[in-house]
């Protein structure tokens, strides 16, 4: 009797763009509450890209902060750039995936922003310190700056702002020192958020140049201290992030039409996280400065109002 050889393994049926689309927007609501209610914002076209990239960045992420970080390792952060490649060659390996491929087709996004938001992962699996603030601004950079890159492409460029009535063949400005400013400005709000978090896990992200400077010393920082020295080196991290937000801003009217209302929305939502580090008086340890949701929308006028005039 003649035997056939063995069938060829099945390779795994994915989802549709539509249904990854779904995981990737279900993930942005869980994990990144403030910034899913901005990408609401955005017109039916670019919200979905948003969330392809935010789930592909959570998932960077979560290599190194996740419940299963303990077992990653230099070559699992290879293995992920690899896949990265795969992805941007049009293959996508599993479910959600699917929604960033089709999101690559749609926009013009370039790969070095997720390579270097790996890099960023890389910096967390051997640094736990950062001696001077530029040392953290390149970590920010990786790890934050990166995303502004990545939604540009996606929210895109008005082409006519500031284009010289004289001169109407120049090149539209591109706003990319403010979009990384944007993801600068996030990523240290962050930090000061999550001190006392941080601080159980081992991890100072606050220049240890700084805490020097006000004298104010890890085992302060470890013990919870907050006096006179914490709220002088928190007033002056505060200024410094919201310079971060002020340079922001100046890009927001290059953006389309239509992606200047969500920006402006995130941007008032996470830096209002500051003001309420504030209204607890600067206290990290012991509470979470939350934003609640009627806040949040109260400013939606005022940002409706900054996407029409500014």
């Amino acid at each position: 009797m003649l035997q056939l050889p063995d069938s060829p393994p099945r390779m795994k049926k994915l989802v549709s763009p539509d249904e990854s689309y779904q995981l990737c927007r279900q993930i942005t609501a869980k994990y990144a509450k403030t910034f899913y209610l901005g990408t609401l914002l955005m017109s039916q076209a670019k919200r979905p890209a948003i969330w392809a990239i935010y789930a592909w960045c959570r998932r960077t992420d979560e290599l190194v902060d996740g419940p299963a970080a303990a077992m990653t390792t230099p070559e699992t952060l290879d293995e992920w750039e690899q896949q990265l490649e795969t992805l941007f060659a049009g293959q996508p390996v599993d479910d959600i995936d699917v929604a960033l491929v089709d999101t690559l087709q749609r926009f013009p996004i370039d790969i070095q922003p997720f390579r270097d938001m790996i890099a960023g992962q890389r910096m967390d699996l051997y640094r736990s310190r950062y001696e001077t603030f530029d040392e953290l601004y390149l970590y920010c950079y990786r790890v934050a700056g990166t995303v502004g890159l990545m939604s540009t492409a996606v929210m895109g460029i008005d082409t006519e702002q500031n284009r010289s009535p004289w001169n109407y063949h120049q090149q539209p400005y591109i706003p990319t020192e403010e979009a990384i400013a944007l993801g600068i400005a996030s990523q240290l709000t962050n930090i000061l958020r999550d001190v006392g978090e941080d601080s159980r896990r081992g991890r100072v992200y606050i220049p240890l140049e700084d805490m020097a400077r006000f004298n104010y010393t890890e085992q302060d920082l470890f013990r919870g201290v907050v006096d006179d020295r914490w709220r002088e080196l928190m007033r002056f991290q505060i200024a410094r992030t919201r310079h971060f937000y002020r340079q922001a801003e100046k890009g927001i009217s290059y953006l389309s039409p239509d992606a200047r209302l969500p920006v402006w929305a995130a941007l008032m939502h996470y830096s209002k996280i500051l003001e309420r580090i504030e209204s607890n008086g600067y206290d990290v340890f012991s509470q979470r400065a939350y934003v609640p949701q009627w806040r949040k929308m109260l400013s939606l006028p005022v940002a409706w109002l900054r996407s029409q005039v500014l």
